[in-house]
């Protein structure tokens, strides 16, 4: 799974600076590799929108921010405290 992971996340680095040279300098890098909407450029294409859907769907088990044990924030009712009227 860590094989796949690195994959899928080298794609999106590979998507994320193509978009950027797009937007920035109207340069696909892809496209001036690969041929302009040719097959292979549209593999490429697919395989970073798919590896944006495996991303999102397996992100918490595999990022170690998301699964932090930082404490919870108590609510204003915890703690012993208690609400007078």
């Amino acid at each position: 799974m860590k094989g796949l992971h690195m994959v899928t996340f080298l794609l999106l680095v590979i998507g994320g600076l193509n978009w950027l040279l797009v937007g920035a300098f109207d340069f696909d890098l892809v496209a001036t590799i690969f041929g302009n909407m040719s097959a292979i450029s549209r593999i490429v294409y697919v395989l970073v929108g798919l590896s944006a859907i495996f991303e999102l769907a397996t992100h918490k088990k595999s990022c170690q921010l998301c699964q932090s044990t930082a404490p919870k924030p108590q609510s204003p009712t915890s703690g012993g405290q208690t609400s007078q009227l």
